[in-house]
């Protein structure tokens, strides 16, 4: 199975960053891995947020693939636990799904259409996270899922 992560504007702060280049270095043991950024559109045209919205919904939806299994994190998706998260990858796994793809959208948010169109809506947290960060963690959170998954001792 592959892994992509898919995502709105590039990673600016450079600790975030790295963290997460090690996350992705240490995930790449146990499956094929890649980000594909979208670019971001700029904060200055934030007065017509809608067509910000629609653009950035429309660049993520170009890059996935019609078989791509689609999370797309959303404060108001399910929330799972590490233990979980790592039951849904088995399953993706089981049901032989070729690319899973994790969302992470603009600072607006994402098209009512996108919503709609993933497979599941994911929320990392009740609280609200930098988009950067959310990266970040669902990064690990994954890295976590198969480390579970391989009975290895960093979830402990």
């Amino acid at each position: 199975m592959h892994i992509r992560f898919v995502w709105v504007g590039k990673t600016k702060d450079k600790s975030i960053a790295a963290l997460t280049e090690e996350y992705l270095k240490r995930l790449g043991r146990f499956s094929p891995v890649e980000i594909t950024v979208v670019k971001e559109q700029k904060r200055s045209d934030e007065g017509n947020a809608d067509r910000i919205i629609e653009s950035e919904s429309k660049a993520i939806e170009g890059v996935l693939n019609r078989d791509s299994y689609a999370v797309l994190l959303d404060i108001e998706g399910k929330g799972m636990t590490s233990p979980e998260l790592a039951e849904f990858v088995r399953k993706r796994q089981d049901d032989g799904t070729k690319d899973l793809v994790f969302i992470v959208g603009g600072f607006l948010g994402v098209s009512t259409h996108l919503k709609e169109s993933s497979r599941v809506r994911l929320s990392l947290s009740k609280l609200t996270l930098t988009h950067e960060m959310a990266r970040m963690i669902l990064v690990e959170q994954v890295y976590r899922a198969f480390t579970i998954l391989h009975g290895l001792p960093y979830q402990k």
